[in-house]
């Protein structure tokens, strides 16, 4: 009897699994903040040597780290409906495969990094992967409510990463930039975790919502959602952005107000999953008005 005409190959089969494992939307996400901070870091045109070579490595640790929050959290993505239908708690990648794909990814990021861009970013890079893969996941994810207040730090990272592969030092406006995501991760996972509860309790994991319930989260959604407001003033203020970006920040932070505000009275786990996916939009459009901001004095002296 001839196969379906509709079956997949295993090698097919298996490269998206392996591609599964690197949690491609999280990483793509991590290159464009570090994209952003390589064009910040310099008035001119950036080296196109170093902003290939450097995305390339920091998506390969990127990508490493998250195939580490996999194997680390295989119990527990067993039991979670979010996560039950990942490779290794389906068993189409061994545990053994997925650290062997994880040691050559970090690898190969270390080497492209240290022997191609500086060693600089490369050190970073393997911090924060440390900080995320191992850190924040063997670790606070399981031992603290504010597991992600905490571990934010290393998400927080790629802007900086980004910015000393072009300049090669660590410049205090990156540190900016950092400061931007550790504010916003806060507010964007919690409202994940609300919409996810019953699933992160089934596993014994104490997000915030789950040990301190949802009236309790999304009060500090709220308050975080304020500081983040402020902290995306601190780049036109410290004259590093112009007045595009200011009046996008501005916008985009009322606008993710006016979610925070309605999740104080509207407490369905709808909106708190409207609120995550806005998060997402939000960051990478104040990124994007960074980036423009950045660059429309040089079209205007062209112009």
């Amino acid at each position: 009897m001839e196969p379906s005409s509709t079956t997949i190959p295993v090698n097919e089969l298996a490269w998206r699994d392996y591609l599964s494992l690197c949690k491609p939307k999280i990483v793509a996400m991590i290159v464009f903040t570090a994209m952003v901070g390589m064009f910040l870091s310099t008035p001119g045109m950036i080296p196109l040597n170093a902003f290939l070579l450097g995305s390339i490595g920091i998506g390969l640790a990127a990508a490493s780290a998250a195939c580490v929050n996999h194997i680390v959290d295989e119990k527990i993505d067993s039991i979670m409906a979010r996560t039950n239908r990942r490779p290794l708690p389906k068993g189409k990648v061994s545990t053994r495969s997925a650290i062997i794909f994880a040691g050559v990814l970090c690898l190969l990021a270390m080497l492209v990094l240290g022997l191609f861009v500086n060693m600089l970013t490369a050190v970073l890079t393997l911090f924060s992967l440390i900080g995320y893969g191992f850190i924040y996941s063997m670790y606070l994810k399981r031992a603290t409510p504010q597991n992600i207040v905490i571990g934010g730090a290393a998400g927080a990272a790629p802007p900086v990463l980004g910015w000393s592969a072009i300049s090669g030092t660590l410049d205090p406006s990156s540190l900016l930039l950092f400061l931007i995501i550790f504010a916003w991760t806060p507010p964007h996972f919690w409202a994940l975790a609300i919409y996810r509860r019953n699933d992160y309790a089934k596993a014994d994991i104490p997000m915030l919502p789950v040990t301190h319930g949802p009236g309790f989260t999304r009060l500090h959604i709220l308050l975080y959602t304020i500081v983040l407001i402020i902290v995306t003033l601190l780049p036109y203020i410290t004259l590093m952005s112009g007045l595009t970006y200011l009046f996008g920040a501005l916008i985009l932070g009322a606008w993710f107000l006016y979610y925070a505000i309605r999740m104080q009275k509207d407490h369905s786990d709808q909106l708190a999953m409207k609120t995550f996916t806005f998060s997402i939009t939000y960051l990478l459009a104040l990124f994007a008005f960074l980036l423009v901001d950045h660059y429309i004095p040089q079209i205007a002296r062209l112009i």
